[in-house]
């Protein structure tokens, strides 16, 4: 009788992992639920990159001054409100994520 009851429990365990596995498997990764924090972050890392691409090579103080001072302003947040924050995954999770698809409308 006991061995059925522990057959029971293992099935029970293994149905439930597979179903755990199963949806996780459904779900994208792109659509992982955020924090606000985390969204916020992902915004200031979005719109440090598209500066960044307009101007690879470029030391920050060669850069035009209002460019320049957005730039500070998006380092200084993200260093104070993002990196400070959050822990070390949602970091990186966050810089892999980065918006890489910039189009310049110049």
């Amino acid at each position: 009788m006991g061995s059925i009851l522990f057959l029971a429990i293992g099935i029970a365990v293994a149905a439930a992992l597979f179903g755990s596995m199963a949806l996780q498997s459904m779900n994208p990764i792109n659509e992982v639920i955020l924090s606000p924090l985390e969204k916020k972050c992902q915004q200031i890392a979005n719109e440090g990159y598209k500066i960044h691409t307009l101007y690879p090579e470029a030391n920050p103080d060669d850069l035009p001054e209002d460019d320049r001072k957005r730039l500070l302003y998006l380092d200084d947040l993200w260093m104070t409100e993002c990196v400070a924050a959050l822990p070390a995954e949602s970091v990186f999770s966050i810089v892999n994520n980065v918006e890489r698809d910039v189009s310049h409308d110049e």
